[in-house]
């Protein structure tokens, strides 16, 4: 029986299933880039905290959709978790931001010495 407090199962599938892939997809491209590159604006402990953080949470998400999935949608996630997620995204986005504006500046500067 549901709680009327409860959201309705194609509910949940049709906002948390998508939140969660994109969750997913964002902590993969972060994962890809912390550990293919060196960010020199960040001490190998941060980079590695970071990495280490993000990992985390892509299990979580991971976790997630099967428990999700396992209980034909009637299981969701709380709100704070989701947070937490987003602003793990955010500080990625951030370094991830800056590490291109630093190649960037790096090719313009290398273009210049050229010249």
């Amino acid at each position: 029986m549901y709680s009327s407090n409860a959201p309705e199962p194609e509910l949940m599938k049709a906002v948390l299933q998508p939140l969660l892939d994109d969750f997913k997809h964002w902590f993969g491209r972060s994962i890809s880039l912390l550990e293919s590159e060196t960010i020199d604006f960040l001490s190998e402990h941060e980079q590695q905290d970071l990495l280490d953080r993000v990992r985390q949470a892509q299990q979580l998400v991971t976790a997630s959709q099967s428990l999700s999935q396992a209980t034909g949608n009637q299981a969701g996630v709380d709100m704070s978790v989701v947070m937490s997620w987003h602003q793990l995204v955010h500080e990625c986005w951030n370094v991830g931001i800056r590490f291109r504006q630093q190649q960037a500046q790096a090719a313009q500067d290398n273009l210049n010495e050229d010249n």
